[in-house]
């Protein structure tokens, strides 16, 4: 597999609106034909990075490389990067054709060489035979692959989007990502995709960028997101999580000691870093990692009791007050109101920052 297009190195980076700061000074690196996602709510920065790379705003302060080479005052029509938007950007008079090759005509390529890319890129996109169709006659799915098929027939050496997807149902969504995913393991573009769908990051990308309040909180794969989150905040953003209040009282290498409300004596488990003695902190566990027994660590009160096909997802209320949810697979559940004792697996623990 060859990867196509550079890397991306971004130093420092900022943008302030006033008092307002839209992106904190921010370092991310992209690897030559990687798929980064930003992640996170709306305001978190997501739009102001990504608009900051493509040059179509200029930085407060910081420096932006693609290919180690700095390009932070090049305009955007000269950092050769292909841009995929929400709303398509496509011209509603001009045919499916004649949008892909856009870019090329304004780049000065003879006819018969545009002929023959936007025929590729149509194979490409799987909408082969459609060149001469009025873009407004197409679905949103076909509308959005032109879209990209415009951005990939330039040969960018980035490309970059900006929650191309938010404006299809679910289903059309999902067949979108995987064709995503499929195009981007056959060209291998140095590709940062902006979305707040944390399931649509997972499966796009190579790596995860969760960003919170103008500010990279972490970057990882999804599995490290999952399992290893930085923060509360991460914990609960990136799948579901119950994360127990509690306080530290001893950490080190890597481990640390958290007494819960509730629970006699300190649990001891992996932990993430910058936790001292006397934090308060939480205990993340996985919904699908507790399990129901009769010498469970916690005494629980079932409140709610969902059907999920071939799992049910019971809500427990702790003597605490605290709520968890557990997934366990369909069968002799529990009733609401029954007592039920909870234990989880020691692998299962992870202690996070509160914050």
């Amino acid at each position: 597999m060859t990867q196509a297009g550079l890397s991306v190195e971004l130093r420092g980076l900022s943008r302030r609106y006033g008092a307002v700061a839209a992106l904190a000074p921010s370092d991310l690196t992209i690897n030559p034909g990687e798929f980064v996602t930003l992640l996170g709510p709306s305001g978190s920065g997501k739009s102001t990075l990504l608009h900051l790379l493509a040059g179509y705003v200029d930085p407060s302060s910081g420096r932006v490389l693609i290919g180690g080479k700095d390009v932070t005052t090049v305009p955007a029509r000269r950092r050769n990067i292909g841009m995929v938007f929400q709303n398509y950007a496509l011209f509603p008079h001009m045919s499916v054709g004649q949008n892909v090759g856009y870019g090329l005509r304004v780049r000065g390529w003879a006819k018969a060489r545009i002929v023959a890319r936007v025929e590729e890129m149509l194979d490409v996109v799987r909408l082969s035979g459609l060149a001469g169709r009025r873009v407004d006659t197409l679905s949103g799915g076909q509308q959005q692959r032109v879209a990209l098929a415009r951005a990939l027939a330039i040969e960018p050496d980035l490309i970059l989007m900006d929650e191309p997807l938010g404006a299809l149902d679910r289903q059309l969504r999902r067949d979108v990502q995987l064709e995503l995913r499929r195009l981007h393991e056959a060209q291998r573009r140095t590709t940062l995709y902006v979305t707040h769908d944390q399931e649509e990051a997972l499966i796009l990308s190579d790596r995860v960028a969760v960003m919170r309040s103008g500010r990279i909180e972490q970057i990882g794969t999804a599995r490290q997101l999952y399992d290893r989150p930085a923060s509360a905040f991460v914990a609960g953003f990136i799948g579901e999580s119950n994360l127990l209040a509690g306080r530290i009282t001893s950490a080190r290498d890597g481990h640390a000691e958290i007494e819960l409300a509730g629970v006699g004596g300190a649990l001891r488990a992996p932990a993430a870093n910058g936790l001292s003695d006397g934090d308060e902190a939480r205990l993340m566990l996985r919904p699908e990692h507790l399990r129901l027994n009769g010498t469970g660590r916690l005494e629980a009160r079932v409140t709610e009791r969902v059907y999920l096909g071939e799992l049910t997802a019971l809500r427990l209320a702790l003597n605490s007050g605290e709520q968890l949810w557990l997934r366990q697979m369909a069968g002799q559940a529990p009733h609401p109101g029954d007592t039920v004792r909870v234990d989880w697996s020691v692998d299962a623990q992870w202690i996070v920052p509160c914050t």
